[in-house]
């Protein structure tokens, strides 16, 4: 397994000022939202994408892959508008070719409000979109060695996908073997889903994982029990991504990044 903290918290932070200090506290990695360093990755040149991995192998850390993919009002997976499915679509396109171009690795499917079955589209229709897209998509982000992580996420974020059994059965329908599903912790947590379980029952089809506690702040720092997750992990053998992913910014990044790992360090090796 290999410790990995969003880019998030640091507001402000260049990025190469982030990776150097992720690896300074002992990260192997560090995960990236485009909309906190662009408005759209089509801005980014060849220039800038080799900067950022540059940038990156220069301290010895990883790009773990890329999440908050759909961050913008004009985009939605599921809108009942042809045009706005298809801009949707494109964009993920471009977000598999900007992630292999910086580090070949995860790109999380969350961006729950920009996947929500809205209304005039019938949550069968809604599956239906996603599923075709997805299908398309991963076969792209095969060519260019990357993995697409559908991560189910809890009803106050979103109405579809909540579940690791809804996000599992759409990895199977989507039926490619680098398609496959996250699991967050406070996602799940809040859907009161046992989580050791979904972790044993899925172990196969998991791509990538979110660590964040149930005051949506660093492991750790609340009251979910990480050990049996872990030791849940260590069990399949789990070997990718551990990724403190917060969602509460206080009182710091250097705080949040240090208390993370310390707690990581004592639970997961």
């Amino acid at each position: 397994m290999k410790f990995c903290i969003c880019n998030d918290p640091f507001q402000g932070w260049k990025l190469e000022d982030i990776f150097k200090y992720a690896a300074e506290t002992g990260y192997q990695a560090v995960e990236i939202g485009p909309s906190t360093i662009c408005d759209s990755v089509t801005e980014l040149s060849q220039k800038d994408r080799e900067g950022i991995r540059n940038s990156a192998e220069k301290v010895g850390v990883e790009i773990a892959g890329l999440h908050g993919l759909f961050r913008s009002p004009t985009l939605h997976l599921n809108s009942p508008d042809t045009g706005t499915r298809l801009r949707t679509k494109q964009y993920l396109r471009e977000l598999i070719k900007f992630c292999s171009d910086i580090g070949d690795s995860d790109l999380v499917i969350g961006s729950g409000k920009n996947r929500n079955v809205v209304e005039g589209v019938s949550y069968e229709d809604a599956w239906g979109f996603a599923r075709d897209a997805f299908s398309e998509c991963s076969k792209l982000a095969q060519q260019y060695r990357t993995n697409l992580c559908i991560e189910p996420l809890c009803h106050e974020t979103t109405n579809f996908i909540n579940t690791p059994d809804e996000a599992v059965k759409m990895v199977k329908e989507v039926n490619q073997p680098n398609f496959l599903w996250t699991l967050d912790v406070y996602g799940m947590n809040c859907q009161g889903v046992d989580i050791v379980q979904a972790i044993r029952k899925f172990s196969g089809y998991l791509g990538h994982v979110h660590v964040n506690d149930d005051n949506k702040s660093w492991p750790g720092s609340g009251g979910i029990d990480f050990k049996p997750i872990a030791k849940a992990l260590k069990d399949i053998d789990y070997r990718g991504y551990i990724s403190v992913e917060v969602f509460n910014f206080e009182p710091d990044p250097e705080t949040i990044a240090q208390e993370a790992i310390k707690y990581m360090k004592a639970v997961f090796e």
